[in-house]
């Protein structure tokens, strides 16, 4: 319930616009080394396309130190019922990847970069990183400070692979299919990969935030418009080398913001050849 209640005074300043007080650990310190950062007022506005807002990254390493895999998904449930709302994956499925690949919470990784997905650098990541021994030594994991960017990224890493867009026209409340989907499209190696993720599910009763989120009208995800269907109002932009958000606004007459709002991205970084819309009235520009 504390790191419940933690994890909401974070959303608060953004859904409420009050003040809140959030513990931190900072890159050089321990899980048992804490302090006190308080976190201006911020105001921030919802979009338009149901996509909530995110915190500001302020620097600071945010580490959770999590008992049980029930205090786990009491404290990550509802940031993954908003990613639900926003993608269309099944909170169920995010949970439940989170578990598993996060050791429950408990994993080295997770603990030291806040990596709950286990993504690894790839390339055109330009984010933090740190190295970690997986299916080889040394490896190198993307690294977030704070467990929501993790959330964040394992949405938009689905989200904009190609070979994960079939998934996308499952329903979002089945976990079933999802779990077997991602198998196939080679999320993980091991053939048991769905069956793990099905069994936490049932376990923990994941699947009853899908229906909250469902009951509400999220059970499809939406779909994007097609770019020939909608010329006039928006096109896609292919990042080519030396692109930068200001310069491919520059060429759009857009803001860097909307540019950010409209493709789901909570920072600057751009990779060769990443896909962005851009709506614009003057498609020839």
């Amino acid at each position: 319930m504390i790191r419940r209640l933690f994890i909401m005074s974070l959303l608060s300043i953004f859904f409420i616009g009050c003040k809140a007080k959030r513990t931190v650990a900072s890159r050089s310190e321990s899980p048992q080394q804490k302090k006190e950062v308080v976190v201006a007022k911020k105001e921030s506005k919802k979009s338009d396309d149901g996509l909530y807002p995110m915190p500001e990254d302020t620097g600071e390493f945010v580490r959770f130190n999590i008992d049980s895999p029930e205090e786990y998904v009491e404290t990550f449930a509802e940031i993954a019922q908003m990613e639900m709302k926003a993608f269309g994956i099944p909170a169920s499925i995010t949970l439940a990847q989170g578990l598993l690949e996060s050791g429950l919470g408990k994993g080295a990784l997770a603990l030291k970069t806040n990596n709950h997905f286990g993504i690894k650098c790839h390339t055109g990541w330009e984010g933090d990183y740190d190295f970690h021994d997986d299916d080889e030594k040394g490896e190198c994991f993307r690294k977030y400070n704070h467990p929501m960017y993790s959330y964040r990224d394992h949405s938009l890493f689905l989200k904009h692979r190609s070979r994960y867009a079939f998934l996308f026209d499952y329903r979002s409340d089945d976990y079933k299919r999802w779990a077997k989907g991602l198998r196939q499209a080679g999320y993980a190696t091991d053939r048991h990969y769905p069956q793990k993720l099905i069994s936490l599910i049932e376990r923990y009763e994941l699947h009853k935030y899908d229906t909250e989120i469902a009951k509400q009208g999220f059970h499809r995800p939406k779909k994007e418009e097609p770019v020939i269907a909608s010329r006039a109002q928006s096109r896609v932009h292919v990042v080519q080398k030396g692109d930068t958000l200001y310069s491919i606004s520059r060429a759009y007459s857009v803001s860097v913001d909307d540019l950010k709002r409209w493709n789901y991205m909570y920072d600057n970084n751009l990779a060769i050849g990443q896909k962005l819309t851009v709506k614009t009235q003057n498609f020839n520009k």
